[in-house]
């Protein structure tokens, strides 16, 4: 499997996004071509994906980071595998990864939001040393 950060547009790896956003979240609202290129090129956004030998796009995540007056954040967002390359360990690459690539950017810390009743990835996020702590995330709907 190959880790990349992805900067260039291909309708195939739209595709591939687009088949994946359901796997992470049924209700997401896809974005459009225009939208998924100004990610792609934004100073703030990095692509992660997972492909495979054969070129398949089997998993992805975003890292988005900005300046803060306390330092730099960054969040990792965004976390999906195909269900048909669950349980190999993909997961885990792209989100090593992320930490990677984070260390290069001076960061000291990197967050990340996962639901609840998402266990496994719950459980792969604790056992790679990101730990729990108590936050109240609050949520305005535009």
């Amino acid at each position: 499997m190959n880790i990349r950060i992805v900067s260039h547009y291909s309708d195939s790896l739209y595709e591939s996004v687009l088949s994946l956003l359901p796997q992470l979240d049924p209700d997401a609202t896809p974005p459009s071509k225009e939208f998924f290129k100004e990610i792609l090129t934004s100073d703030s956004i990095d692509l992660f994906v997972a492909e495979s030998d054969n070129k398949i796009i089997a998993g992805m995540l975003t890292l988005v980071s900005y300046p803060n007056i306390t330092g730099k954040k960054l969040w990792i967002e965004d976390v999906v595998v195909d269900g048909s390359f669950r349980g190999k360990g993909i997961g885990e690459q792209l989100i090593m990864a992320a930490i990677d690539y984070a260390r290069t950017l001076g960061a000291k810390e990197i967050k990340l939001t996962s639901r609840p009743f998402r266990a496994a990835a719950n459980q792969l996020y604790q056992k790679m040393g990101f730990f729990r702590y108590e936050t109240n995330v609050h949520k305005y709907k535009l």
